[in-house]
């Protein structure tokens, strides 16, 4: 059997790692466009600080692609995939055939089309190692930066350069920072702690016309600057198998074995869509441990076994200058508000169900409220008053807690 997989990162290794478990004799080829040994993606802002090195960045050992019997090609760029030959095509001109193929192209950063663009000399996005890498090397210690975007990319980034450069303002058109994951009462929070940390925020605002290192702002005001990063956003890397033939929509429609439309074709991480069971709506879930998962299963479906993967879920475990965060589910229905002093936890219920939480500051056991999303446990068949409180096992059943700590969910 053949394998070939299009990405190196989370998803990338997960299916490879997912073959292994059922096919040990397989040839497994890993393309990548990028030149590194797999790394992770998210410690890249901590590279910057000083908290990481590449050494440790790496998502696997240095004896990852040897140990596991893998060809991995790096700098390699697929240019095209033909289902009816089973073959992608590379940018060396090469044609590859495959008989399974997992495409975990990740997605791409999204540059809004402002006027001047072209015009600012110091211009980078922050989603890939090279970028932190040329980005660090264009800093001085009077270096003002602008950050377009106060998502979690662009304020990983902040604090990132922090001690590298003089000034950081963030502009963001939203009214708050982290928009897609905090709600109005939250948010401010992290903002807090970000300024109190020197970092500028210029919300409810956005970037009309660049004028060279020049930003010219709706709101009138104008920010010079000498470094611009741009992180509003990102796009899927779905082309190719559109190209080919998939179902896609934002990203590529991909079945609970993370199988596409096309035979013999999975997908899997931020370039697919899939059910969030937190609210049943069908979107991406750009988020590492999804990623990982729907590789793993579609690799050990590559390999013949037969596995699903349906407990995706908005998720997000961060931190800012110490002050950690963790996010997940829907925020719908029922508030429960139990913060207290500078620990934030809300949680949100609906249909006898948990259906989301943001928990800032203690977030101790906060996979208790996690695995109560992921399972769609019964909120009237537990405690749930002693788990809003002080979240632990023992307010569940001795038959959930017997399979929970046992690992005999979802049968693997």
């Amino acid at each position: 059997m053949k394998y070939v997989i299009i990405g190196n990162s989370a998803a990338g290794i997960g299916c490879a790692e997912g073959i292994r478990r059922v096919d040990t004799a397989g040839e497994i080829l890993i393309l990548s466009d990028e030149k590194y040994h797999t790394y992770s993606r998210p410690l890249i802002s901590y590279l910057l600080e000083g908290k990481t090195d590449l050494q440790r960045m790496k998502y696997r050992p240095d004896d990852f692609y040897e140990k596991n019997h893998i060809t991995f090609r790096p700098e390699t760029t697929v240019t095209a995939i033909d289902p009816d030959k089973k073959a992608v095509t590379t940018d060396k001109g090469e044609q590859l055939s495959y008989d399974k193929l997992l495409y975990a192209a990740g997605s791409s950063p999204f540059i809004p089309p402002t006027e001047g663009y072209d015009s600012v000399k110091e211009s980078f996005t922050f989603m890939k190692l090279d970028d932190a890498l040329a980005l660090k090397e264009a800093l001085t210690p009077e270096s003002r930066v602008l950050i377009v975007g106060a998502g979690l990319i662009g304020l990983k980034c902040a604090e990132g350069i922090h001690g590298l450069c003089k000034e950081i303002t963030v502009a963001d058109l939203a009214d708050r920072v982290l928009s897609s994951i905090l709600d109005a009462d939250t948010a401010p929070v992290i903002q807090k702690k970000l300024e109190e940390n020197g970092i500028r925020f210029l919300l409810n605002d956005c970037v009309t016309r660049y004028e060279g290192n020049t930003a010219h702002m709706k709101s009138g005001e104008t920010v010079p600057f000498d470094v611009l990063v741009t992180c509003v956003g990102v796009r899927p890397n779905v082309q190719l198998l559109k190209d080919a033939g998939a179902a896609v929509g934002r990203g590529i429609h991909i079945d609970t074995a993370s199988k596409t439309s096309l035979p013999d074709v999975y997908a899997a991480g931020d370039c697919t869509e899939c059910v969030d069971i937190s609210s049943g709506d069908t979107k991406i879930l750009a988020l590492l441990p999804n990623a990982y998962k729907q590789g793993e299963i579609a690799g050990m479906n590559m390999a013949g076994a037969e596995k699903t993967f349906e407990d995706s879920i908005p998720m997000n475990a961060i931190g800012f200058f110490g002050l950690h965060m963790i996010t997940a589910g829907t925020y719908t229905g029922e508030v429960i508000d139990k913060s207290q002093g500078k620990n934030v936890k809300k949680l949100y219920c609906k249909d006898n169900l948990l259906k989301g939480y943001i928990m800032i500051g203690d977030v101790d056991k906060a996979g208790i409220y996690t695995s109560l999303i992921r399972d769609r446990v019964a909120l009237d068949s537990i405690d749930f008053a002693l788990v809003s409180e002080t979240p632990g096992l023992m307010a569940f059943s001795k038959k959930y807690r017997d399979e929970t700590l046992g690992g005999l969910r979802r049968g693997y």
